[in-house]
This record gives C-alpha cells, structure tokens and sequence, in this order.
C-alpha cells in the first residue's frame, strides 16, 4: 500500500475529489482541483491554484483533511493547505525544507518528511495540531555516489516514506543505489540512521511501495527498466533483496530509453502497476504465484508522454495517470479478474506530475 492510499479515504457523503500537481515552470497550473464522477471516474477540473513554483508532488494528512504538497525549486518548500468546496485554502505560511529539489513528501506522526533530490537529504517538519507547518526543518544528509557520473555523481533521495507498522522511515536513492532506513525519534523529529541496504550499481531506485502483507517491498528503478523484490522485517527494520524482475518485456526503438517512474500495488494484493517514461506505457505485473514473485501479464499505452503518476482511485476499480509532457490525466478502467487496463477518458492538465484522492 502506497502512502498517498493511505490517507485516501473520503468522508461519507463528500463528493470525491482529485488534487493534481503539476510543474508550473513546464506551464502547469500549478494544483488543480478536481471532482470525480463516481460512475465514470472522469475528472472535472473546477479550480486551480499556484501558490508557490512546481508543486509537483501532494500528499494528504491521514485523516484526509489537510493537503501537503512540495515546491521542487532550488530554495524547496512545503505548503499545507485546507481542502474546501471552494478550493484550497492555506493553512499558514509556507516553510522552507532547507534543501534544494524536494521531489517527494509524506506524512508520519507529527511530522512531514521530503525526500530532496537535489541536495540528496531527508527534511522533518513539525506539524501542528490544526495541520499547520509548524517550525523549522531538520535536515538529514545521505552520503554516497554511483556509476553513472551525469546521474549519481552524488547523492539523489527521491521518496521517503514511514512503513507501514510505524516504526522505521525509509528512504530512496537514485544517486547511491540504495535504500536507507531511519529511526525517528517522535519527540524530537531527528531521524536516527539504522541500516542501509545496496542494491544493483547503477540501476538508480526511485520509488518502492509496500505489498498489503506488510512484509514484501517492491523497489522501482529508474535508471534500468527493472523492479527488485525485497524482504521487509519490520521488527528489526531491515530490507532485503530477493530478486530482480525486469519491466519491458519488449525491445525498445533505437535511440529510446525506458526511465521507469512509479509502482503502485492493488489494494487487494493481486496486481502491481508500473509506469515507464520513454516507452510511455503502463506495465500489469500479476501477483498470483505470490507477493514475492511478481510476472508481466499485459503492457498498453500510458495515454500520452511521460507518465509521471500513476495511482488508483479509492475503489480500486480505475487507475489514473499524470502524463507530464503531453499534460494530461489519462484513466484506465481496471479489469477485476485480470488487472489489466483499458483507457477510459482523459483531461487536459498542463505539465501534470502527481495525483491523488480524497
């Protein structure tokens, strides 16, 4: 279950809605409020709001009632806004993450974590009663490097997120190859290092989601089109790499890359989804053989260019798409028996980068 699943659970008789973030230095709108059509899944935009540059990736408190959201610029920042039937409305000034690039942010006790590319460094902020940002960030520097010298000269965090047990924060690398679990300290907000687990030089994990089973962890690769499969043991905090599946199962045309992006799993433990940028296309992994033994059974197309986002709606029964070059969100009905996709609409979002529900 992804930490965005989490908290996307909607109020009984509220009207569904999605929040999409775009980068506003592509021409996004910057976050864009939608309603849902509960029969259909089509999006309909009815505001949008830039309050501050490319906020490219949201985030709900658990409860649902307070969005976060990332500004991925040079001086990166965190804004926390109060969903309404009118918008967006902001709870409190926006608090620097004292790093550059935020990429990814989540929510864990009192605190909300951003993982900063850039600087590859971990920030925790404080988070007040109301939802507000609170005080100032605390920030928490990886150390390594990889083979690529254009990609991994340093390194790269690009997600963090608590598991699901509570204890541990874990967070990813592109730049070392590598997953870090952390320790925090609710109290204080520090993050204590606890173990680092290396998986293939230069592969560069981006994103991981965890299986249902709270046990099976699957780590996304950006830098080869390929998932690792791991073993999480949540009372002692550590990962540990069980094998290596790849995501194309076809040759790509000469002089295109695959640069995979995002995992998401079914909310039923059956099915992973994962979308691949350069190929452009969304992969349906089945789950029948067990957690731990992911296989290819269908791949179509993402709907437009460089699929960003990829998440289901709270039902399970649709997948939504933020293609970012082509600035779209594209839906997929999702077949019940076989987790396989079939496009179903699409919405013009300008540059969009994330998606999520409540």
């Amino acid at each position: 279950m992804s930490d965005r699943q989490q908290g996307n659970t909607a109020h009984a008789g509220a009207e569904l809605r999605a929040y999409i973030g775009s980068f506003t230095s592509g021409g996004g709108h910057g976050i864009t409020v939608a309603a849902v059509d509960p029969a259909t899944g089509a999006l309909t935009p009815r505001s949008a709001t830039a309050p501050f540059p490319d906020p490219s990736w949201l985030t709900l408190s658990p409860d649902g009632r307070v969005l976060y959201a990332v500004s991925e610029a040079d001086q990166g920042a965190v804004g926390a806004f109060r969903p309404g039937p009118e918008g967006l409305t902001p709870l409190g000034p926006v608090v620097e993450v004292g790093a550059s690039g935020p990429t990814h942010l989540s929510v864990t006790g009192d605190r909300v974590l951003t993982a900063n590319y850039t600087s590859g460094s971990v920030s925790s902020l404080p988070v007040a009663p109301d939802g507000s940002l609170a005080g100032t960030a605390s920030v928490f520097a990886h150390h390594g490097s990889g083979p690529d010298p254009e990609r991994q000269a340093g390194p790269h965090a690009h997600q963090v997120l608590a598991d699901p047990s509570g204890p541990w924060v874990l967070s990813v690398d592109l730049g070392t190859d590598s997953v870090r679990v952390w320790a925090p300290d609710h109290a204080t907000g520090e993050l204590r290092g606890h173990t680092e687990t290396a998986l293939r030089a230069g592969s560069g994990p981006r994103h991981l989601v965890f299986h249902s089973d709270g046990e099976t962890v699957y780590v996304l690769h950006e830098l080869e089109p390929q998932l690792t499969v791991c073993r999480w043991d949540p009372a002692s905090g550590r990962l540990e790499p069980l094998s290596e599946v790849p995501i194309l199962s076809d040759d790509l045309p000469d002089g295109v890359r695959a640069y995979p992006s995002v995992v998401c799993v079914a909310s039923d433990g059956r099915f992973l989804w994962a979308a691949v940028r350069g190929s452009n296309t969304l992969v349906t992994l089945s789950l029948a053989d067990g957690a731990d033994k992911p296989r290819i059974t269908d791949c179509v197309a993402s709907g437009g260019s460089w699929p960003r986002d990829l998440v289901p709606d709270p039902s399970g029964r649709r997948l939504y798409v933020a293609n970012e070059w082509s600035g779209d969100v594209t839906w997929f009905d999702v077949d019940a028996q076989s987790g396989r996709l079939r496009r179903a609409g699409a919405v013009p979002v300008p540059a969009a980068a994330c998606v999520v529900f409540s």
